[in-house]
């Protein structure tokens, strides 16, 4: 099911289309625009005011959607949020951060491409293509408004910093580093030259502020596999 709004890019919506063509999967378009501009209208949120509202209005109207279809169908909704977000708490409560069950729950950001690559070396050759486009694909949850070409607005490690740093700071942190200056010390030594030090320093404050704050998402999140050490 693509529920196509405010944020959708071509890039993505003809991806996740060509993609279950290939693969003989059964796609569904609903298009939410409408019903989150009523809905905002409901509420007297103003629809150029871009803020959370207008994101997270958008990403827990898809999970009202995907819930009364799968009553429709008899099935449940799996969740698709990965370590690296739940770790960061970068899901909508009640939109994206819920689900029935949760695959990736156990799956850090740096390692989805590593799996989608080695599934589309698995694929017919069209699927393929379209699958590596998706690993190029910059990580955004497409809310905000494309830019003036059309492409993607909203990057997501442009504003939180580069996964990789985040990930690193978290398997750290579970293996029971907690003390921000050794922290700091290991990712410069595992990262030497390729970021500077002022970076090192935003994403692990940035890290260390939204891992504590956002346990109360963990809290209510719902259950998942457990697929890593």
């Amino acid at each position: 099911v693509t529920m196509p709004c405010f944020g959708t890019t071509s890039r993505t919506r003809s991806n996740a289309e060509l993609l279950c063509q290939e693969l003989g999967v059964t796609f569904r378009t609903v298009d939410i625009g409408n019903t989150v501009k009523a809905h905002f209208a409901d509420i007297g949120h103003d629809f150029n005011d871009h803020s959370v509202t207008f994101e997270n209005g958008q990403a827990r109207e898809r999970t009202q959607v995907l819930m009364d279809i799968a009553n429709q169908t008899g099935g449940i909704v799996i969740g698709t949020g990965d370590l690296s977000e739940i770790a960061l708490g970068w899901c909508t409560f009640n939109g994206d951060h819920m689900a029935m069950y949760n695959i990736n729950c156990s799956i850090p950001k740096t390692s989805i491409a590593p799996l989608l690559e080695y599934a589309a070396e698995n694929l017919p050759a069209e699927a393929a293509v379209i699958l590596r486009d998706v690993i190029d694909t910059p990580v955004s949850p497409e809310l905000l408004p494309p830019d003036e070409n059309g492409e993607i607005g909203q990057k997501t490690e442009a504003i939180l910093g580069a996964y990789e740093l985040h990930d690193y700071y978290l398997w750290q942190l579970l293996s029971g580093v907690a003390e921000p200056e050794k922290l700091l010390a290991l990712a410069k030594h595992a990262f030497k030259d390729k970021y500077p030090e002022a970076e090192l320093v935003r994403v692990r404050d940035l890290f260390m502020k939204r891992f504590f704050t956002q346990q109360f998402k963990r809290t209510a999140a719902p259950d998942g596999i457990q697929a890593g050490p």
